[in-house]
């Protein structure tokens, strides 16, 4: 691309192959007089006539990173302010060995491969899928996908095909990012139908699932600890529900509770799924997601998964092992349009991190610091709780790590509240007001091993100030 600049011609420095002659000798190459020619097969009415209002480039590499710097310098980050955000990207820890293994180039830059050149990589994700079982309790887990929601998704879309059902029923307080996710990913195969929570408790209500579930029904998903945060304790129940009716038992998780939750497949669940971010990730903005999905080892089970499946095999060289794909044929890799689902480009690097930050708590490491954020979550509930028209929890249930806070009685909105918090370089919780409008003036609070004491009583005499005031 050759432009003007202040009557200067200049060629583009960020754009490959710009220059006139370079250009001029691939279009000889190709057999063609212009670029127009490539364009001819576009209608006229389509072309954009006009000239493009851009900025003029920084030609030097020094002045772009100096005015890409100052833009991030406008950000407000969790370095400089406490963050009391969560709903599905978490605020944790991020031990330092995670970032120095997944930075090393034949990670970071491993994007595909055969297995001359890619032992590392798979036997590094075989490493992952093995440690996230044994944290799940299920013999088979899955190379990473995009998200928890993907995962979701893919789960009840698996369900389906091997019940051979197409309805699906989901508990009402799930989040709606998720819920829209799912719907999307599975519209029209799957019917998405919700079932309603106890108002008190946030649990599901038994009797409207007994009265929603038929021989439709290819599943149930729930979510423990849920969006909102509560330990859905009837999950037992709720799998034997779903088992009496042929279906199929999901349960999406934040795998950093298991260090003190039993998992999911000890009480029922068919189909494990949810989000590996806590599990030495960074939070990013639209990044630092990836979800996982866990099975039992079963022929039903492991031919629906459409994502790969590292294993591990005898070679034949005499006490050699290999790591290589488990059922290739079942993938679009090897399917393509036939496939059952399309996998691309995803999220392994993070399975790879993912596996690191496991081998390094192990299940002293888990246990230590699921005592740690129930401990610090159940005394941010506690302080909070004895602010003058505040309620939290809001609902009875226990819970872990996350938390409703009710402001109803508090007479300032949500959104005022977090708005005034900034000046006390604190993020408040999620406003969830629009999202669960039967809650009312709410916030979705997150405490995790990262929040001090004096991080909670900061955020504590914050708005003890804020809600007295009515403002800031």
């Amino acid at each position: 691309m050759v432009m003007k600049i202040k009557g200067k011609t200049v060629v583009h420095p960020y754009i490959p192959n710009s220059a006139p002659e370079v250009q001029e000798e691939m279009l000889k190459e190709i057999g063609i007089k212009d670029v127009d020619e490539l364009h001819a097969i576009i209608p006229e009415s389509l072309r954009f006539k006009g000239e493009m209002k851009l900025p003029e480039p920084l030609l030097s590499e020094y002045a772009l990173k100096r005015h890409v710097q100052k833009i991030l310098s406008k950000n407000q980050t969790c370095e400089e302010n406490i963050s009391f955000l969560g709903g599905g990207c978490w605020q944790h820890y991020v031990p330092a060995i995670c970032d120095e293994i997944n930075r090393r180039a034949e990670f970071l830059t491993a994007y595909a491969g055969e297995p001359y050149e890619d032992h590392g990589r798979w036997q590094a994700l075989f490493e992952y899928q093995s440690l996230l079982a044994e944290l799940v309790d299920m013999d088979v887990v899955n190379v990473p996908t995009y998200s928890w929601g993907q995962a979701a998704a893919t789960s009840i879309r698996m369900a389906s095909r091997i019940t051979e059902r197409d309805e699906v029923l989901i508990a009402d307080t799930i989040s709606t990012e998720r819920l829209a996710i799912i719907k999307n990913y599975c519209k029209p195969v799957v019917d998405v139908k919700l079932v309603k929570h106890d108002s008190e408790t946030g649990l599901m209500d038994i009797s409207d699932l007994g009265s929603k579930i038929s021989s439709e029904t290819s599943s149930i998903y729930f979510e423990n600890p849920s969006y909102l945060g509560f330990i859905e304790t009837q999950g037992k129940e709720i799998s034997n529900i779903a088992h009496e009716n042929e279906a199929l038992s999901i349960v999406g998780v934040d795998p950093i509770s298991l260090g003190v939750l039993i998992p999911p497949s000890h009480y029922g669940a068919d189909i494990v799924c949810g989000e590996l971010q806590s599990l030495g990730i960074y939070m990013n903005f639209g990044g630092g997601l990836a979800g996982f999905i866990a099975t039992r080892d079963e022929e039903k089970f492991v031919m629906e998964y459409p994502s790969r499946l590292f294993g591990v095999t005898r070679t034949c060289v005499e006490g050699e092992y290999g790591f290589g794909d488990v059922a290739f044929e079942r993938t679009s890799f090897a399917g393509r349009e036939k496939a059952k689902e399309f996998v691309g480009t995803a999220a392994a690097l993070w399975g790879i991190t993912a596996g690191v930050y496991l081998a390094l708590m192990g299940s002293k490491g888990m246990w230590e610091l699921g005592k740690t954020i129930l401990q610090r979550s159940q005394y941010a509930m506690k302080r909070l709780s004895e602010i003058e028209g505040v309620k939290a929890p809001r609902f009875e249930a226990p819970h872990f790590k996350e938390f409703v806070v009710d402001f109803n009685e508090a007479e300032i909105t949500t959104k005022k509240i977090n708005k005034c918090l900034l000046k006390y370089h604190i993020f408040g919780g999620i406003d969830i007001s629009k999202d669960f409008p039967e809650l009312g003036n709410s916030a979705l609070y997150c405490v995790t091993e990262i929040h001090a004491k004096e991080d909670i009583d900061k955020l504590v005499q914050a708005l003890e100030e804020i809600i007295r005031k009515r403002g800031c």
